[in-house]
């Protein structure tokens, strides 16, 4: 007469959207100033190394433009 639902290894996902708890988690602790120091301290350190190796940088990175090019006699055709 009745058919029997087959058994779903994680039946307790399909009912979880009938399931309410009364329980409400805990509220947030604020970060001590010490905590929020540091990861202001941290960002900042992190974005100063990420501009300083660009400043060291840009001098390599750039071609000089007041020197002449200097070309082989092999390539005058001599």
């Amino acid at each position: 007469m009745f058919r029997r639902r087959e058994p779903v290894p994680f039946a307790f996902l399909a009912e979880a959207d009938r399931f309410r708890s009364n329980v409400t988690p805990p509220p947030r602790t604020r970060a001590s100033f010490g905590e929020t120091a540091g990861r202001w301290l941290l960002g900042l350190t992190l974005v100063a190394g990420l501009v300083g190796s660009l400043i060291l940088a840009m001098p390599a990175l750039s071609t000089p433009s007041s020197t002449p090019t200097q070309h082989s006699q092999a390539s005058q055709g001599r």
